[in-house]
Formats: structure tokens, sequence, C-alpha cells
């Protein structure tokens, strides 16, 4: 279908051109012959058309001098870092974002002839993305849900540079910063809610603590000799440690006894 829409000067040209290739075959061999590499493909025009749908490669493939010329386009997977952003999150934090993405050319007819430079059309629409689907979220949601924020931006580029013939592959938040302000008041929440927590354990210890100490004094107040015991075996641990000076309690009940005698 292209080729007929080359018309019928078209035609001539191209007749012409492939003429004087076979006449002057020996020097035309050296530009006639392209190779591209595994990882390329070739668009190749035609007096400004493209020859066929499908472009050629990898290998070796003939062109007419005059009339053809051909672009390479590689098809291996390219990377680059989305410069940190300053977004207005859902609730009204700013906050700065970066990321990187990882797309290839799926079709390299589409990238050449539906637009004009690729790869910084991709990089151009990554930035905006990232600011139009973060703007949508708020700040725990941001802190919280990369691996989602991520895939939805997938989405998004993947389903917009469709037309180009890109395949945009992976999409990964690196890093979000946050304001100084925020950083502090953020992390005094954070240390007073650990003290409370931390008072809250303090309480629930004691009180089992207390519970524990009235279940030992019902169960010596059932048995006189389990408290003289217990005076022994405190008495055993001090002197374990060899002080020179103990200092001993004794209940007023067992000092009254030799008051009385």
């Amino acid at each position: 279908e292209n080729n007929g829409g080359l018309g019928c000067c078209g035609w001539i040209l191209v007749i012409i051109s492939a003429f004087f290739s076979i006449l002057i075959f020996p020097i035309t061999i050296f530009i006639s012959i392209k190779i591209v590499k595994e990882y390329e493909r070739a668009v190749i025009f035609r007096l400004g058309r493209i020859t066929a749908r499908k472009a050629k490669g990898p290998g070796i493939f003939f062109i007419l001098p005059c009339t053809d010329s051909f672009i390479k386009v590689d098809l291996r997977t390219i990377s680059f870092d989305i410069p940190p952003q300053e977004i207005l999150t859902k609730d009204s934090v700013t906050v700065s974002v970066d990321g990187v993405v990882y797309f290839r050319v799926s079709d390299p007819v589409a990238s050449v002839a539906n637009v004009s430079n690729a790869d910084y059309s991709t990089r151009l629409l990554a930035q905006t993305t990232l600011r139009n689907v973060l703007g949508t979220k708020n700040l725990a949601e941001v802190l919280s849900d990369r691996e989602g924020i991520s895939h939805s931006m997938q989405m998004s580029l993947d389903e917009a540079t469709d037309s180009w013939g890109i395949k945009v592959e992976r999409v990964e938040i690196k890093d979000v910063k946050l304001p100084q302000q925020l950083q502090r008041a953020m992390a005094a929440e954070a240390e007073a809610a650990r003290e409370a927590r931390a008072k809250v354990i303090a309480a629930e210890g004691e009180m089992n603590a207390s519970r524990a100490l009235k279940e030992a004094s019902l169960v010596i107040a059932e048995s006189p000799s389990a408290l003289q015991l217990r005076y022994l075996q405190t008495l055993n641990s001090i002197a374990a440690e060899k002080n020179s000076t103990i200092i001993f309690p004794l209940p007023m009940d067992v000092i009254s006894h030799f008051m009385k005698k």
C-alpha cells in the first residue's frame, strides 16, 4: 500500500536508482549493504515513505542509494531517573518525590513515525504522571503504599505510550523527602506515642505484680511457718553477697513475743 503511494515519478526515480546501483555494482555495494546488531532494528524510508510496517534486522539488509534512508532503533530496556518533584498531596502536605522508570521500544516503526523523540517524550510524561498520581494520595498512602503507586504509574504510562511503540516495564518510587518541620512533628508524635505505650505497659506490670503479691500473701497467711522460711531465704540471699553489714527487718509480732517474756 505504501509502495503504491510513491506515484509515477517516484517509481521512475526508484527504477533509475536501482539501475545505476546495478551498473556500478562494485562501488554501490559498500553503500547499499547495511548491518544492524541483534538488539537493533532499522526503519527504512523510500522517498520519505516507510517501505514496510515491519522494521528490518537484525543482520544484513539492502537499501537503494539516493532514494532510501533508514533510522536505527535500539530495542534494549532503557532506564532513567525521574527528577525530584515537589508535589502537594491530597491532605495539603508538600513532599519531594523521585523515581525510576524502565521502558523499551516494542514497535520500532511507531516509535519513529508517531513521535519525534520517544525517549524524551516518555521522560516528560513520567514526570507529569508522577505529579498526577501522587496528587490524589494523602501523605500516609505515599509513605506506605509505594508498590500501589508504582503499579498505577506503570499502567498510566503504558497506556499513554502505547501509540508511540513504547512498553513501560517497571516504575519504582525511590525516595520521599519530607520538610524538616514535618519530620520534627512526626518524630515528636511518634515519641509521645511510645511514651504513652510505655506508661500503659508499666501500669499493667504494676497491676499484675500487685495481684501476684496478693495471692502470695494469702498463701503465706495459711501457714505461719512459711513466713519464717521466707525470711531465712532472704537472709541466705543477702549473705551470699558477702556484705559486712546486714540490715534485716523483723516483724513486730516476733519482737512483741520476746518482750512479753
